[in-house]
């Protein structure tokens, strides 16, 4: 029902968005009036203030934006700027302030670029460079200007002008200037405006204005070759559109309260796991002791497909790695999991659960920081010397490992089946101990129970064993564990995954086929192996994890007897029956 609810919300949502598109009267909130400062002039229609309001709130050339001591400016066409300090939408006027001491000959040319024409009395003089003082312009802007280019070089004209209102022609200093033009307006300055006025033809929205209502474009394009406008009214919402958005509302309503109800059930369901766990050691923190302990999210270690792992610490000496759950598992199942699982292990090759958070939405599991991070890290081909970690070391690390699996299987009161052992949740200490980690895919079965039902395949594809796909090969048990166990063994050996093949080469082998049939041709590995004594480690390694990766769980050793041959010298180990008899095709 609630995947059904939320498309059934999504898909009005689109509808209502589509008609705001195409002009429907609604959803134009975004072009509402708004002002540069409180005292400053009203913007709306054709004005739009540009990074503030989108491109069809207003009209082609009647960009305003606001300075940072939040004055409203003009730019034109010509990058020619203005302060506006008054909007006048029924006559169309705006009143101007100058930017500079000059002024673009633009706003006198009519069937220039400019959408604005000067709104007065205006006398055009050529001058030579020396006749008028800059001081004396900048004195008496509203008398005389320079047009742009405010700077000329040596020998060039420069224009002023001289407006019809408050001014005397022959009390400017313009001797030697030759009168160019005079320019004459209908519209004169009027005293609602400071320094200058400008005056807009196009568009008209005077008819929207005398009837109380806003104009804007129409159907809300501007990019048309004859732009239109249309006069509109905020409450014209038709009917229809008034029940989708009460439909819309309505769904929406009910999505949430039942995220909220299914939320408030998932964490009821982990109230009381928590309650029967409170025996157990690991301490539980909230969610601002995980934002103390981490110093607000500071350092990301990592991300998986179950959370996100940040460096914390819980005291100058002891560091901890705090993973943050994803909701993925909305049952939260990953962290009862871990936290149940955790809570019984107690092992040198086991990642130790300092603490857990379950805080509302949050959920978090503090661990042992590791500080050479997982496995994956290192795994490389013998001759990187830059980052191979040498045979012994390995052997170290596949014992290690080996003994920690042993350990969930038989050491613990109920027997615990990892079922996702990969080099990613093997992790390393400061001198390369290392600790199985990750437990949120963990199963709990008792000792004596032969076969684990399954409702569905768990793990990570390449590491999974053939029986939890299909029930022909035998029942579920935790020889999964050790067949992952087998494939982490033979990438260590080659020092990369055995299961990525290239799938456009037939001359690629199977990795763990290629060393099968080598080891019982008795031909060399063909790695790099370095010194002499490392052959009987690498050969060691790869047959152990040979024995491993048998496809029937029958044929395959418990992790006791691999703990077992990994002690033991190479050489007094057998080869196991060739897994790859009925697929293999090359050598």
């Amino acid at each position: 029902m609630l995947p059904t609810m939320s498309f059934l919300f999504w898909l009005l949502l689109i509808f209502v968005d589509v008609d705001v598109v195409h002009g429907g009267g609604v959803g134009l909130e975004d072009c509402t009036e708004t002002r540069c400062s409180s005292d400053g002039p009203a913007i709306q229609f054709p004005f739009r203030l540009k990074g503030r309001q989108p491109a069809h709130c207003g009209y082609w050339g009647f960009d305003l934006s606001c300075t940072k001591d939040n004055q409203t400016l003009l730019e034109m066409p010509s990058s020619f700027k203005l302060f506006v300090t008054e909007i006048d939408y029924t006559s169309q006027q705006i009143g101007a302030a100058l930017t500079l001491d000059c002024l673009d000959r633009d706003i006198f040319y009519h069937g220039s670029s400019s959408a604005f024409r000067y709104a007065g009395n205006t006398s055009l003089f050529s001058c030579p460079p020396s006749t008028v003082r800059d001081q004396y312009i900048t004195d008496n802007f509203r008398c005389l200007a320079r047009l742009s280019p405010c700077h000329g070089n040596p020998g060039n004209h420069i224009y002023a002008y001289a407006l019809g209102r408050g001014c005397s022609i022959d009390k400017t200093p313009l001797v030697s200037c030759t009168k160019v033009h005079d320019y004459k307006d209908a519209l004169a300055c009027t005293d609602d405006f400071s320094g200058m006025a400008l005056h807009w033809s196009i568009p008209s929205c005077q008819h929207c204005e005398e009837k109380g209502k806003l104009c804007r474009l129409k159907n809300g394009f501007i990019n048309q070759t004859d732009p239109q406008t249309q006069c509109w009214h905020q409450l014209d919402v038709p009917k229809a559109k008034v029940s989708i958005i009460l439909i819309v509302t309505g769904t929406k309503i009910y999505y949430v309260y039942s995220s909220v109800k299914r939320e408030e059930e998932n964490q009821l369901r982990i109230k009381r796991f928590l309650d029967d766990y409170r025996a157990l050691k690991p301490s539980r923190y909230s969610y601002a002791d995980i934002k103390r302990i981490t110093e607000q999210f500071k350092e990301k270690l990592g991300q998986g497909a179950y959370g996100t792992v940040f460096k914390g610490r819980l005291s100058s000496e002891l560091l901890v790695a705090v993973k943050i759950l994803n909701n993925s598992n909305e049952k939260g199942e990953d962290f009862i999991n871990e936290v149940g699982t955790m809570g019984q292990i107690h092992h040198v090759n086991v990642v130790r659960l300092v603490g857990y958070c379950a805080d509302g939405f949050i959920r978090a599991l503090v661990y042992e920081f590791l500080p050479n991070g997982p496995l994956q890290n290192f795994l490389s081909p013998a001759d990187n010397e830059s980052s191979f970690l040498g045979w012994d070391k390995l052997q170290d690390i596949a014992l290690g490992i080996a003994k920690g699996i042993e350990y969930l299987h038989h050491g613990c009161e109920q027997q615990i089946l990892h079922f996702d052992i990969k080099p990613h949740n093997v992790l390393l200490d400061h001198d390369f101990t290392p600790k199985v980690s990750d437990f949120g895919l963990a199963k709990l079965c008792s000792k004596d129970q032969s076969a684990v039902s399954m409702t569905a395949a768990r793990g990570t594809m390449g590491y999974i064993a053939p029986e939890v796909f299909s029930r022909n090969f035998g029942n579920v048990s935790y020889k999964v564990d050790v067949y992952s166990f087998g494939t982490l063994l033979l990438e260590m050996v080659g020092g990369r995954k055995n299961f990525k093949v290239m799938e456009d080469s037939t001359s690629q082998v199977y990795f763990p086929e290629w060393i099968y049939n080598l080891l019982e041709q008795g031909n060399d590995l063909r790695i790099y192996i370095g010194d002499e004594g490392n052959v009987e480690i690498a050969k060691k390694l790869a047959v152990v994890g040979l024995w491993c990766i048998q496809w029937y769980p029958i044929d395959r050793p418990s992790m006791k007897t691999v703990v077992q041959m990994l002690e033991r010298e190479g050489d007094n180990l057998t080869m196991p029956p060739n897994p790859f008899a009925s697929t293999s095709s090359s050598s």
